[in-house]
């Protein structure tokens, strides 16, 4: 791909250190899961350079996220990435993925209110570090693996969310900056990320989606649920391995 080029420093790979940066970059948010996974090969499909983000904030499988984020890196060849922790949320609690004491509820799909597992504004969070770092290397676009599927039970997983936020980018950063954050899976059912990321060959053996468990996925959380029913229906096999058998679970 073509483009003008500029010479700007490069905070995210060492101090001080001048690299010539191509016109469309990009910083995307991998939290290790299948969703961030797509989005990155989404990503890396639409701009000449990609930085890849993850955020740890004290949730139960924190070393596996990053372990998978670390992988999916790698895979990609991604030069350019920054692992930070907003372990505070774990302090302030609120939500069975960072509270011991909170239990983390059996799978229901069919349930309606807002589930244990979400984190408070969590991804107000993640965007606030990724404007920042988007800003200071000269990135255009964020991206993030919101899913509208998850809107039911996670607010901020809401269209409108993402279009407030983006104003609130557009005031609150330099008037030269132009940062437009990016959902390109919002709108898919799960079963259609699942496609997606096949076509675009997204390696999905990588991802990690358990909320509680790091060796073999629990296959029984909201996150394993809705996983493993977006494969049966997209008709391929989900590589990572399960303690629970699928098919004890109607999802």
């Amino acid at each position: 791909m073509g483009g003008s080029n500029e010479i700007v420093a490069d905070h995210g790979a060492g101090p001080s250190s001048l690299i010539v940066q191509p016109s469309s970059l990009a910083v995307c948010l991998v939290s290790g899961g299948m969703d961030s996974c797509v989005t990155a090969a989404i990503a890396r499909e639409e701009n000449e350079e990609v930085a890849f983000l993850h955020v740890s904030y004290g949730q139960r499988t924190e070393q596996r996220e990053r372990k998978a984020f670390e992988d999916i890196a790698d895979y990609y060849e991604v030069t350019r990435r920054l692992a930070v922790s907003i372990e505070h949320l774990a302090r302030i609690g609120g939500s069975s993925l960072t509270d011991q004491n909170i239990p983390v509820t059996a799978a229901n799909l069919a349930a309606a209110g807002i589930p244990t597992s979400y984190v408070p504004f969590r991804n107000a969070h993640l965007l606030s570090i990724a404007t920042s770092w988007a800003e200071v290397v000269g990135a255009r676009y964020v991206y993030i693996g919101a899913v509208a599927e998850d809107s039911s039970g996670y607010p901020d997983c809401r269209s409108e969310f993402y279009d407030a936020f983006q104003r609130a980018i557009e005031i609150g950063t330099k008037p030269e900056t132009r940062i437009e954050i990016k959902t390109p899976v919002i709108a898919m059912r799960k079963s259609e990320i699942v496609l997606r990321g096949k076509a675009l060959v997204a390696p999905f053996e990588l991802t990690w989606s358990c909320y509680q468990e790091s060796a073999r996925a629990c296959g029984s959380c909201d996150s394993c649920a809705l996983r493993r029913r977006a494969f049966r229906e997209a008709s391929v096999a989900d590589p990572i391995p399960y303690v629970l058998d699928s098919s004890l679970f109607a999802y």
